[in-house]
């Protein structure tokens, strides 16, 4: 008979802008970030996800790959920005200077 003291449960997160799914899964013991993200087959649905430069946290904190996860974690996988907040910042702001612009020459 299986010890249960050394399974506990911890879930996975991953989200794109159409699509977020959050897996439980059962783990033993010492198992890590990325032993579990491979473990819960979220690799094979989404290959985009690259261990080796996607971000990864637990309960958003960022974390190593190998850090040894704690019964009910919550693994996210984080996605790379698509455009930096601060130039996605000046681009907003050049746009409301330029409207303000056109609203004063009519």
């Amino acid at each position: 008979m299986a010890n249960h003291d050394c399974i506990f449960q911890i879930e996975i997160a991953y989200a794109l802008p159409h699509i977020q799914i959050l897996k439980k899964l059962d783990v033993p013991k010492g198992c890590t970030a990325k032993q579990a993200i491979i473990l819960s087959g979220v690799i094979d649905q989404f290959p985009e996800i690259d261990l080796t430069k996607n971000k990864l946290g637990i309960f958003s904190r960022f974390t190593q790959p190998d850090t040894l996860l704690q019964p009910y974690d919550r693994i996210e996988i984080y996605r790379a920005l698509a455009i930096d907040p601060k130039n996605a910042r000046r681009i907003r702001a050049k746009q409301a200077h330029n409207l303000q612009k056109i609203s004063k020459n009519t």
